[in-house]
C-alpha cells in the first residue's frame, strides 16, 4: 500500500492558497479543471515533500473546487471535524505557530508541548503540526496558552 493524497473540498480557491501556499508555505505541483464534471482539482505538496510529489504524485493534498451552479450558488461545506485531520511534521513547532499566528491564523491547541499544534483551515478543516524529531523545551508564551475552540 502506498499513500497518494488527501482530498478536502474547498469552497473558495483563492482563500484556500492563500492559506495552504500563503501561511502553510505548501506548493502547487498540479491542477486540473474538468469542465464536464464542472470541478477543478489543485494538488499541493509540502515543501519537504515537492521534489519526490512531481516525480510520483506523492504524498500529496488534493483541493476539490465544485464550481458555482447555475444559479452562481457554491456549496457550503461543513462537518470537517468529522474528517479527521491532516498531519504535517515541522522543523520548528513554535516558530510555524509564531509565523501562522502573525498571518491572522487561530492556533486551535497552542504546542504547549514543544511537539504537538492543532489549527484549522478557511473550511474547518483540523491541521496537526508536528515537531521533527524531539519535542522541543517548554517555551511561553505556547506553555501557557490555552485551547481555542476545537481541533
Amino acid at each position: 500500500m502506498e499513500y497518494l493524497h488527501t482530498m478536502v473540498r474547498i469552497r473558495d480557491i483563492d482563500e484556500s492558497l492563500a492559506f495552504y501556499v500563503g501561511k502553510m508555505g505548501m506548493r502547487e505541483v498540479r491542477r486540473v479543471d474538468h469542465e464536464k464534471g464542472r470541478f477543478t482539482l489543485i494538488f499541493l505538496a509540502a515543501h519537504g515533500d515537492e521534489p519526490r510529489a512531481k516525480e510520483t504524485k506523492t504524498p500529496l493534498l488534493e483541493l476539490t473546487y465544485n464550481w458555482p451552479d447555475e444559479n452562481g450558488e457554491t456549496e457550503h461545506y461543513t462537518g470537517g471535524r468529522n474528517f479527521g485531520h491532516l498531519a504535517y511534521r515541522v522543523d520548528n513547532i513554535y516558530e510555524t505557530c509564531r509565523k501562522l499566528m502573525e498571518s491572522g491564523v487561530t492556533i486551535n491547541r497552542p504546542p504547549r508541548d514543544g511537539y504537538m499544534a492543532f489549527i484549522k483551515s478557511p473550511d474547518g478543516i483540523s491541521i496537526e503540526l508536528l515537531q521533527k524529531g524531539e519535542p522541543l523545551p517548554p517555551e511561553e508564551p505556547w506553555h501557557s496558552m490555552e485551547n481555542t475552540g476545537t481541533w
